[in-house]
Formats: structure tokens, sequence, C-alpha cells
């Protein structure tokens, strides 16, 4: 038995008998418009992200330039056939050469202007840090008002992998100078477009 195995085996039978149940959160009045779609936007903007819109016959063509200009597309949507295959991807360090990611989120949150992926979303997860730019398909039906409406949904519970993303990967220095980019995707772009069957 690996190490690994046998820390595991010993939190499972060290582990406490009965069920615990995660707390009740109450949900609070949003500090938002009614225009759900608006809010997000804006938020997201504030993080450094933005919203492209689609147009009719492309629903990239906000993206476009980015997509053309890419050596390496994994996509992890139906709506577009990137040049790496997530699928056959074994080993996170794979995904270091990806210029563009395009990935499909399970909702927005409009308070913060937050997406969350899980694993079924990125295949790979690490393909959301590691791509130097992120497209993110949003069902504009798909945006709760804010965290505690969002903390409500089962993908957190049944989920092994859970992660929410606001804008791009920023750091601040101690004067303020905002860097976007400095450990993670340098630029996060929503596509709002509803899902298909």
């Amino acid at each position: 038995m690996s190490a690994r195995d046998a820390i595991l085996a010993d939190i499972r039978r060290n582990r406490p008998a009965g069920d615990f149940p995660l707390p009740e959160v109450p949900l609070f009045a949003p500090l938002i418009g009614d225009d759900l779609v608006a809010e997000f936007g804006e938020r997201l903007k504030r993080m450094g992200g933005r919203v492209a819109e689609p147009q009719a016959g492309d629903i990239f063509a906000g993206v476009r330039e980015r997509l053309d200009g890419a050596k390496v597309v994994a996509s992890a949507v139906p709506e577009l056939t990137g040049n790496r295959d997530l699928r056959a991807v074994r080993y996170p360090q794979e995904v270091e050469d990806v210029d563009v990611a395009v990935v499909r989120a399970v909702f927005g949150i409009a308070e913060t202007g937050s997406v969350l992926f899980t694993q079924d979303q990125l295949i790979v997860n690490a393909v959301a840090y590691l791509a130097q730019h992120l497209v993110v398909l949003l069902d504009p039906a798909d945006i709760l008002p804010n965290v505690q409406a969002a903390y409500r949904r089962p993908e957190f519970g049944r989920s092994a992998y859970a992660v929410l993303h606001t804008g791009p990967s920023a750091t601040a220095d101690i004067e303020g100078v905002l860097i976007h980019g400095a450990q993670g995707v340098r630029s996060l772009t929503v596509v709002m477009q509803p899902k298909t069957a």
C-alpha cells in the first residue's frame, strides 16, 4: 500500500460517525438591479474580464481575432472544435502551451461577475489556469443573483471539483499597480450563449 493510500485509509477509518450536513445559508437580498445579465457584465468588467456578444452565424465573433491568432486552441464545448483534444490529455502539464481554452460555465453570479466550472466542464482542471486566454460560454438564463443563491445549487455537493472564476488572474503591488495574467489566464471573455439541447 502506498503512503497516500495508507493516509486516506486512516482518515476513512477515523472519520467521526454520523451525517454532517452543510450549514443552512440564508438568502440575502441581492445588492444588484433586476437585469442580471447587465449586472453580471458590469461586475465582470470591474474584475478585468469582458462580455463579447455573439453575432448571427458566428457566436465567436467577439473573440474571432483571438481564436484565429492562436496556435493551440483547447475546446471543451461542441460549438467549437479546437486543435488540442482535452479528452486525450493524460497529465495537466500537457495543456501548458494552450493559447485559448473554450469552456462552458455551469452558471454565473451577477453580484460578483463570477462563473462556476466543475471537472465536467473543464475536462482537464488545469486548463482554466494554464491557458493564456479563457473564453467562457454562459447561458444568460443561468445567471444567479448572488453567492448565497449559487451555494444552494447542487453542483457544489455532487462535484469532485468546483471553482469560481472572477475575471482573469490579477495581482497588485503595494502601490496599487494592477497586473492581469500574473499567475493564470491573461484574459477571460464571456460569450452569452444559450445551451443547446
